[in-house]
């Protein structure tokens, strides 16, 4: 008798730890598709993405790069000092985006080009995202904003 009681809770400790193991497992898979990684211009550059994969990427637009298409098309670059790479767009933008602020889109790169599919600007004179400051801190372009 008190082996089958040992054999027993070994039985449910082992059945246990397998539907943890499985349920972890399925949450992972079940994640996979909504996890954005985040990605610097020089990043994207050195290590290209698959063209599926979607991502996040981010930096300053370039100064003199927004040019206007038809409609809500607009193309424009994003750098972040050791790379630059060509972001097209169709949609409407934020209203604080303009050249030289920082910004993040979200899309995937296409024939060396990024197709975003959302934009995000900053949404004060002074605010910027910290992944956008931490890339152009690797690359020592980020310059502290007056007042902070």
């Amino acid at each position: 008798m008190r082996g089958l009681k040992k054999t027993r809770r070994i039985q449910v400790i082992v059945l246990a730890f397998v539907a943890l193991a499985g349920s972890t497992a399925l949450i992972g898979w079940g994640m996979s598709d909504g996890i954005n990684y985040f990605r610097s211009p020089s990043e994207v550059i050195a290590e290209p993405p698959r063209e599926t994969e979607l991502f996040r990427m981010g930096g300053l637009v370039a100064d003199g790069s927004i040019q206007r298409g038809e409609g809500t098309q607009v193309s424009f670059i994003v750098t972040d000092g050791g790379a630059d790479v060509p972001v097209t767009f169709t949609g409407i933008l934020p209203d604080l985006f303009e050249e030289g602020q920082g910004m993040i889109g979200q899309g995937r790169y296409v024939d060396g080009t990024f197709e975003a599919i959302e934009i995000l600007a900053k949404h004060d004179e002074s605010y910027m995202p910290k992944e956008v400051i931490d890339a152009l801190q690797a690359q020592g372009v980020y310059q502290v904003p007056d007042g902070s």
